[in-house]
């Protein structure tokens, strides 16, 4: 399981003493479990892998903002070290699909769900996320679903 996954990394950045990769896991496993708590007050289980895949996603995201900001600000210092969380964050993800995989699965989704135009985007994106989460950029992937189904 993912969550035993990035448990034992903990273990290991402290035995290794490697402080940069520590503080980031010790963050993702805050997160990981703030959503948990979220969830529990919904009257949810606690997250499945799937779920915290996208609160990795979210949390690289969130970094990749960050990073355009610090450079911006000629924040070099700051840029670099929210590279290295992504980084670390990242190793925790799937492998990304190429943008060929991508197009492939959203012509296969549309032809499973028989999505006929823009209505049934959200129909397309659905079967997309059940089977290619962490594995895609949904926002780029919306952007090519929305394209395929208009043209």
């Amino acid at each position: 399981m993912l969550r035993d996954d990035i448990n034992n990394a903990v273990k290991e950045a402290m035995k290794a003493k490697d402080e940069r990769k520590l503080s980031t896991l010790r963050m993702v496993n805050s997160t990981i479990k703030n959503a948990d708590i979220d969830a529990r007050g919904q009257g949810k289980p606690p997250l499945s892998d799937a779920d915290i895949l996208a609160v990795l996603q979210k949390m690289i995201k969130q970094r990749q903002e960050a990073v355009e900001l610090y450079d911006k600000g000629g924040r070099a210092e700051l840029a670099a070290q929210e590279r290295e969380e992504i980084a670390v964050i990242s190793a925790y993800l799937p492998k990304q699909m190429s943008e060929e995989d991508v197009k492939k699965a959203i012509a296969d989704a549309i032809t499973e769900t028989g999505a006929a135009g823009m209505k049934d985007m959200g129909k397309v994106i659905a079967v997309l996320r059940a089977k290619y989460a962490g594995q895609m950029d949904f926002g780029k992937a919306s952007g090519l679903v929305k394209a395929a189904l208009s043209g």
